[in-house]
């Protein structure tokens, strides 16, 4: 049978799914992904929209409006002359309207300081740091499925020793009973069997309850309406993986919080920039034309249009305090990402180790098995022919049973752990190739 052909039979009404099957449902359904996608486009958006910072600025205004002149105009040498027929020195003329003022105006900047330009940057290093978290919660997504996928592998598993113990251990008290009535065994015996069994019961029924949860929340998590099956199977690749420094390699270029950290870096680096900027002049187009001349008065152009310069002389934002603020968040920003990259360095060599030490206790589980189960069938067959105590097959028993699923939490230890390193290495998205690869599995 095939490494990734189906080990736990769905129960009726189950969907059955592998591991790839069950996470391509997740990326369609998590609503934490349709979130950080929603971010991503939203920073998109914002950095085509700063690519139109350089063009120019078209305003309409248009403005009804009562108004009131007033101009008290001299007749000078005309005076004199008008005086005889009761003209004053000074006429004074007054009117008073209501008008409607049309007018388009445009302004381009031409040199900002550097303003436009750190805007442009770091609104692409937005963009880089809202798909880094859109990477990081995928790979975070795919961490838990892999947890609660395999996790249930590892419930189903133990829920089958546990009933495979039970059952044991029931027949073990049937031939127990059996030979205390042709008196070749003792009561005390048949009690041991009995309390063997009592307590083989009560695993099954919490090996079940657990099962039970784990599928349920399987279900939850990935948006199903009802139970679902896992059909790839805990599997152990039993040769160490790619070489260490791959992964630390991988890691240092890779991991999405890192990604992320360094877009943070970029914006704080642009912000510095942008203040200061502002302690530089701008300098400016501009023009306007009247739309309406007919309401227009005597000292109101038709068009305008030039060159402007502006600059702050004094301004209450406090400039230089606002670059040291910048340049501290970005020392602040630099610092984050150093400790970072260690941090993450130190989770690989974690990764790395977990997994080896989990593929090393497999194997030799993996060895152990057989014996166990070689043990367990001379115990019977002693019990029977009165050489062996009803605590030698108890304990037979029972060992086989933990050392299966000792077994299984190896090889569950070992996929979590491939998980883990696969996720700080940023290669979580190729889980199902080594899944794969795996020469080791644990069938039912």
């Amino acid at each position: 049978m095939s490494p990734l052909a189906a080990q736990e039979m769905p129960s009726d009404g189950a969907r059955a799914l592998s591991f790839e099957q069950a996470r391509s449902r997740l990326l369609q359904k998590s609503d934490a992904l349709v979130a950080s996608e929603a971010n991503v486009d939203s920073k998109r958006d914002l950095q085509q929209a700063s690519r139109s910072l350089r063009l120019p600025d078209i305003t309409l205004d248009a403005r009804e409006m009562k108004f009131q002149k007033s101009l008290d105009l001299s007749l000078g040498p005309l005076a004199p002359v008008l005086a005889p027929f009761g003209a004053p020195a000074t006429l004074h003329l007054s009117d008073s309207d209501w008008r409607f003022r049309p007018s388009l105006t445009a302004s381009m900047p031409i040199y900002t300081g550097g303003q436009i330009s750190a805007a442009q940057h770091a609104a692409a290093a937005a963009v880089r740091q809202a798909e880094a978290e859109h990477a990081g919660e995928r790979q975070s997504q795919t961490l838990q499925l892999v947890q609660l996928y395999f996790g249930q592998q590892l419930a189903a598993w133990a829920l089958e020793v546990r009933s495979d113990v039970r059952d044991g251990l029931q027949r073990h008290l049937d031939d127990a009973e059996k030979l205390e009535r042709g008196g070749m065994a003792t009561k005390a015996q048949r009690l041991q069997a009995t309390v063997a069994r009592d307590q083989a019961e009560r695993d099954f029924q919490r090996a079940r309850h657990d099962h039970d949860t784990i599928t349920a929340t399987l279900q939850r998590f990935l948006r199903e309406d009802r139970a679902v099956g896992t059909t790839t199977p805990l599997f152990v690749i039993s040769t160490p993986l790619d070489d260490f420094d791959a992964f630390q390699r991988a890691a240092r270029n890779h991991h999405p919080a890192l990604l992320r950290l360094q877009a943070i870096v970029d914006q704080t680096s642009q912000n510095v920039r942008a203040q200061q900027a502002k302690l530089k002049p701008q300098i400016f187009l501009f023009g306007q034309r009247d739309l309406y001349r007919d309401d227009a008065s005597l000292t109101e152009p038709d068009w305008v249009f030039g060159i402007g310069l502006k600059y702050d002389l004094v301004s209450s934002s406090n400039r230089p305090r606002q670059i040291g603020a910048a340049r501290a968040q970005f020392e602040q920003a630099e610092a984050g990402l150093r400790e970072a990259q260690n941090q993450v360095a130190i989770s690989v060599t974690s990764a790395w180790n977990q997994l080896e030490t989990a593929r090393q206790q497999f194997l030799l589980l993996d060895s152990s098995i057989a014996q166990s189960r070689e043990n367990l069938r001379l115990q019977e067959l002693s019990f029977r022919e009165g050489q062996a105590t009803s605590l030698d097959v108890i304990d037979a028993r029972l060992r086989l049973g933990s050392a299966s699923i000792d077994r299984a939490q190896a090889a569950y230890q070992y996929d979590i752990a491939l998980a883990q390193l696969l996720e700080v290495s940023g290669r979580i998205d190729g889980y199902s190739e080594y899944a794969e690869w795996a020469d080791k599995v644990v069938s039912q």
